[in-house]
């Protein structure tokens, strides 16, 4: 083996050591990032805002389509012993559960738009096929 060729070999190694090197760097860099802080507690009477979208879903004995509705907002942790439903930072997707027709038609109004909740009563959601992770049971719009 002539100097030459050790030299190549050196220079591949060093090459190669130094890629490594950086991709152990960049890993520890994104290890050292601060986990995702849970989001700000929710209590009964607080204000809950956020997109409201519309599911249609097959609920009661005969399986009967329902209108299900949904509020997208920050995520927010619920009060003990629900907790942070299971997740990092609390629950980000909030099932409205309507009690009347007339809630049922007063959010249908507002389906797509920016709403406030105040919320009564929240829950972590609990039953299987339910497409949020918290259910509000009890509820009222607040205008802006």
């Amino acid at each position: 083996m002539t100097g030459r060729d050790f030299n190549n070999r050196f220079v591949l190694a060093a090459f190669v050591a130094a890629l490594a090197l950086t991709g152990a760097l960049d890993a520890r860099a994104q290890q050292a990032e601060p986990a995702a802080k849970p989001g700000k507690l929710i209590n009964a009477g607080d204000i809950l805002s956020g997109q409201l979208n519309a599911m249609r879903m097959r609920g009661g004995k005969r399986g009967k389509r329902v209108n299900t509705f949904q509020l997208v907002s920050e995520p927010r942790r619920l009060p003990p012993p629900n907790g942070l439903c299971n997740l990092e930072t609390g629950p980000e997707t909030f099932q409205i559960v309507t009690s009347s027709d007339a809630q049922a038609a007063q959010l249908k109004g507002l389906i797509g738009k920016q709403v406030s909740v105040k919320v009564d009563e929240v829950a972590c959601a609990q039953d299987p096929g339910v497409m949020s992770e918290a259910v509000v049971t009890k509820w009222s719009v607040v205008k802006h």
